[in-house]
């Protein structure tokens, strides 16, 4: 059931609902995210089964402000308190050393957990509510509200069709990132960049005043983290990723009969087939991410076999936009 996330009788029904361990989606500027309380491990579980999410996979803990992170982390290093000041509230995710039995299963059973605060403003008042909750609700574990692998939501409308009514999507509009946070592991006494986003390298080496390592560059094994698998944020139909020649040589070779197909380029792509469907990609790296995942949830609407993508500029601030058709390609 969709209910408008502005209105305060739909926070507080969300957040009762959440304190009484269900499941409830809501909006953050990156994607909709499922929340569950992040301290119950039989809450999170729900979140698991609805996804269809390994268990081992972990969350992301939404809180409603820095102050709250030591509920979940048991150390916060220097560099991580600045990223916080930098980018807080923001799409930033900050892989933090997890306090004892606090956030197991959210963690996936890991040492480690992921912490941001979303600037999203329903998502807030939602993250306040809950901390005013009887009981408490320190922090909700949140993931992409999607069938895992899949494609993230954007609006509460793709929710809806991913869950039907029985959950309640609270309605805070169109994303305005539009891709999930960036996720630095602040767990190795160095930060080291484990998922792009809209952040670039460069402003978040500038906000911690240290290089951002590549989890290669660093001895011990990564944690493993939300949204980092090789193949994810997959629509149903085969994305592949060419360049610009590539794609219209492809084109060519299809001729007319081309069908089930869709284009999405920044380049102008022509076609003999009536039956091919076309969309142009922006120019702006932050416009392309907004809508990417809603253009590709379209075309699957649209019952495409195949979407082809032109490559996305080399350049810092598409890193985030390229890492998802990677891995949107790659199944």
């Amino acid at each position: 059931m969709i209910v408008d996330g502005a209105s305060p009788e739909s926070i507080a029904q969300a957040a009762r609902l959440l304190a009484g361990g269900e499941l409830v989606a809501f909006p953050t500027e990156t994607v909709y995210g499922l929340g569950a309380d992040a301290s119950s491990n039989a809450a999170v579980a729900k979140i698991f089964a609805a996804k269809g999410r390994p268990s081992d996979h972990p969350l992301i803990v939404h809180v409603p402000d820095a102050s709250v992170v030591d509920h979940f982390a048991s150390d916060i290093p220097a560099f991580a308190q600045d990223l916080m000041k930098a980018f807080w509230p923001g799409p930033l995710t900050l892989i933090l050393p997890r306090r004892e039995g606090v956030g197991a299963a959210a963690a996936g059973g890991q040492g480690s957990i992921g912490v941001r605060c979303p600037a999203h403003p329903v998502a807030h008042a939602l993250l306040v509510a809950c901390a005013g909750a009887t009981p408490p609700v320190f922090g909700l574990a949140g993931p992409s509200a999607n069938k895992f692998g899949r494609v993230s939501p954007t609006t509460a409308e793709h929710v809806g069709a991913e869950f039907g009514d029985g959950l309640l999507v609270l309605d805070g509009g169109p994303c305005r990132v539009g891709i999930e946070s960036t996720i630095v592991d602040c767990t190795r006494g160095v930060p080291v960049l484990l998922r792009p986003g809209v952040l670039t390298r460069k402003e978040v080496e500038a906000a911690c005043g240290q290089r951002l390592r590549s989890p290669a560059e660093v001895e011990d094994a990564a944690p493993r983290a939300s949204g980092t698998l090789e193949s994810h944020y997959a629509p149903r139909a085969r994305v592949r990723l060419m360049d610009a020649r590539s794609l219209q040589m492809a084109l060519d070779v299809l001729g007319p009969d081309a069908q089930g197909l869709a284009i999405y380029s920044r380049a102008i792509m022509h076609t003999r087939s009536t039956k091919v469907i076309r969309r142009r990609m922006p120019d702006n790296a932050e416009e392309t991410a907004r809508q990417l995942f809603a253009v590709l949830r379209e075309f699957d609407s649209q019952g495409v076999n195949l979407i082809w993508v032109e490559t996305p500029p080399s350049e810092a601030q598409w890193e985030g936009v390229r890492d998802r058709l990677q891995r949107a390609s790659a199944g």
